[in-house]
């Protein structure tokens, strides 16, 4: 495998040289809105900063940058194919726990194939461009890093969450499933023996799956779509930069190495309040099962405040007089409004930290991936609470309602996370666009390499040392059991002849 070297760079979205004109492709193949809207916000900044950008992605941008060059590679295929799945009420029923959601992700190599077999990535692809650094979103998509080798770029690794297990052995980033939470196991902060016993058999089995099947399959698609295609650990290993939707105003510390028109009336006039519910880009309310959202539909009928509520058709049947609905809304205009008390969310990853950075108490209902997680961190932070979606009722709703809203516990504490989020000696975006022309300017900037980037995953665990322990004190054992036993029989030999 060929070590490399990495910078951790901790993003937010929400708070926005020297290498010219270089040439950047972004790779960003996941048909998400959360995924594009912070990929699509740092390859505009560095657009914007004179750079020549290409995008691949799902979605076209409404508002390209006026300055530098701006080129999209729109797989509009991708995005009808996931709105579609997303349009299927039982994403609300029972479904499998995170860790079995996890892999199955991990064995579905569907996305990957699907962009990569694309006639207009095809046609990059043997177009004979060069670029001088390629970013691609780190999300079940590892073929996709051959397209560094293949146009001759910097590889940079755009990650919308915090540090995880699919991320951190790639560029030798310490983490122990004692501390470090996994994403799809939804704990937060510290754990009990049992959570970190469940962290520890999860962090292993996901090594153990990467290295024997979802990489080896990754590697398949390299070799199938690209000419003169490289193994997998050429480029899997070789990241020079990795940017990481993460800061310690909402997420846990963790060590790196070194790399509104439309509202405004509604809210002034709202003089009790206003509660704000979204379910995110991704999750439609108005798929929500009959009974949850008669639940909260009693739940905000109570209420003296005023409710906006992002539902995805023209009417809602029992609508009650104090709620507006709105199919989509400028969520940080709402969330900024000083007359917003509580925002109800699903617990994505912007959702959480749009509302940190603005301030506003959460109840968080979380459905699946990371939003469990999410939501068990603000829940710990103490800036809201968690509403399990079986959980989900009038009762319990309008409960915690009143918890969060009038116990002024919450709303200082997200204040206070504010103020951490918001204390920045750079932005965040002139932090990124700077880091990656720092990769250009040093040529891949390989003196930020780690030294033990070339231990594989149970050396660098010391699976093979404890191996070897374990071995030799058995052996030892076992020499010791029979050097007693013969000298145990000796002696009853000698007694037996003696008597």
């Amino acid at each position: 495998m060929f070590a490399s070297k990495m910078i951790v760079l901790l993003l937010s979205l929400l708070c926005f040289g020297a290498a010219e004109g270089a040439k950047i492709l972004g790779v960003f193949p996941i048909a998400s809105p959360s995924h594009y809207i912070l990929g699509s916000a740092l390859l505009k900044g560095l657009a914007e900063a004179g750079h020549n950008v290409t995008m691949i992605s799902p979605y076209s941008q409404k508002a390209p940058p006026k300055n530098g060059t701006w080129r999209e590679i729109v797989l509009e295929e991708l995005a009808e194919e996931m709105k579609k799945r997303f349009e299927n009420p039982n994403l609300f029923q029972k479904r499998p726990s995170g860790p079995l959601f996890f892999f199955f992700f991990l064995n579905n190599n569907r996305n990957a194939e699907q962009v990569l077999a694309h006639p207009k990535v095809q046609n990059l692809i043997h177009s004979g461009e060069k670029f001088d650094v390629v970013i691609v979103l780190q999300f079940f998509n590892d073929a996709m890093k051959a397209f560094a080798s293949h146009f001759g770029g910097h590889l940079v690794l755009f990650s919308n969450t915090a540090p995880n297990s699919m991320l951190n052995p790639l560029v030798g980033n310490p983490s122990l499933p004692s501390h470090s939470p996994e994403v799809m196991m939804g704990y937060a902060g510290r754990m009990t023996f049992y959570q970190r016993l469940l962290n520890s058999i999860f962090k292993f089995a996901t090594a153990l799956n990467l290295n024997t099947l979802f990489y080896y399959r990754q590697n398949k698609l390299i070799q199938k779509y690209f000419p003169n295609p490289v193994d997998i650990a050429d480029v899997l290993y070789n990241a020079s930069l990795v940017l990481v939707n993460s800061h310690v105003s909402f997420s846990d510390a963790e060590p790196t190495v070194p790399c509104m028109m439309i509202c405004k009336n509604f809210l002034d006039d709202a003089k009790e309040g206003v509660i704000y519910f979204s379910l995110g880009s991704n999750l439609k309310s108005k798929n929500l099962p009959e009974e949850k959202r008669d639940a909260l539909l009693k739940a905000f009928h109570k209420r003296k405040e005023k409710v906006l509520w992002k539902w995805e058709e023209d009417v809602m049947p029992g609508q009650p007089s104090n709620v507006k609905l709105g199919k989509w809304f400028p969520q940080q205009e709402i969330l900024a409004h000083p007359n917003v008390k509580v925002f109800i969310t699903h617990g994505g990853m912007l959702s959480t930290t749009e509302t940190v950075h603005h301030g506003v108490p959460i109840i968080a209902i979380p459905i699946f991936a990371d939003q469990a997680m999410n939501a068990r961190t603000a829940e710990e932070a103490g800036i809201g609470v968690v509403l399990p979606f079986d959980d989900l009722s009038e009762e319990t709703l309008s409960s915690l309602l009143e918890e969060v809203i009038n116990n002024p516990k919450y709303r200082e504490n997200v204040k206070q996370r504010s103020t951490i989020m918001q204390d920045r000696q750079v932005k965040p975006m002139d932090k990124a666009i700077y880091w990656i022309e720092y990769v250009i300017r040093h040529n891949g900037a390989l003196h930020l390499r780690v030294p033990y980037l070339h231990l594989t995953w149970y050396q660098y665990y010391l699976l093979d040392v404890f191996g070897f322990i374990l071995l030799f004190a058995l052996t030892a054992f076992v020499i010791t059991k029979v050097i007693c036993t013969h000298l145990c029989s000796r002696t009853r030999t000698r007694k037996e002849k003696t008597n």
